[in-house]
C-alpha cells in the first residue's frame, strides 16, 4: 500500500468516527432530517407514477 493510500484510509477512519460522534451528538436533529428525506423520496416517488401515468395515458 502507498502513502497515498494509507492516508486516505487514515481519514476515511477520522471521519466515521466525527461522523458517528455526531450522529449521538445530535440524535432529534439526524431523526427529524431522516425523516424530511423520507418525505422527499414520497413526494418524488409520488411525482414519477404521475408522469409515468400521464406518459400511458397518451398512448
Amino acid at each position: 500500500m502507498d502513502k497515498t493510500g494509507i492516508a486516505a484510509l487514515i481519514v476515511g477512519i477520522v471521519l466515521l468516527a466525527l461522523g458517528g460522534y455526531a450522529i449521538v451528538e445530535f440524535l432529534p436533529d439526524v431523526i427529524v432530517a431522516v425523516k424530511g428525506l423520507i418525505g422527499i423520496v414520497v413526494l418524488l416517488v409520488g411525482l414519477m407514477f404521475i408522469i409515468f401515468g400521464v406518459l400511458i395515458f397518451k398512448e
